[in-house]
C-alpha cells in the first residue's frame, strides 16, 4: 500500500482522474482495478504544490499562433504524389 499526493490540470476531474490512472499504468504498472481514490477537488492557483502545476499560473504566458492553411481545391488534389510528404504545418 501507498499513499500518493497528486496533481493535474485539466478542464474537468474526470479528465483529471484520466490522467492520473494513465500516468499510474505508465509510470508505476498499476492497474486500474488496484487504484483507490480517496478524494479529487478543484484547487484554486494558491493552493497548489506542484512545480510543474504552478508554472502554468503566469498571466503573461503566451503560446504561437498556428495557421494552417486551407486544403487544396478536389481537381488540384491527387491520391497518389511523387514527392515527399510535409511533415510540418506551413
Amino acid at each position: 500500500t501507498h499513499n500518493m499526493y497528486k496533481e493535474y490540470r485539466d478542464v474537468n476531474i474526470n479528465g483529471a482522474v484520466s490522467q492520473m490512472y494513465a500516468e499510474m499504468a505508465g509510470r508505476h504498472r498499476a492497474h486500474p482495478n488496484t487504484i483507490q481514490i480517496i478524494n479529487t477537488a478543484t484547487l484554486k492557483s494558491s493552493e497548489c504544490k506542484r512545480d510543474h502545476v504552478t508554472e502554468m499560473h503566469d498571466n503573461s504566458l503566451k503560446y504561437p499562433v498556428v495557421r494552417k492553411l486551407p486544403m487544396v481545391t478536389k481537381n488540384l488534389r491527387s491520391t497518389f504524389q511523387a514527392r515527399r510528404p510535409m511533415t510540418f504545418v506551413r
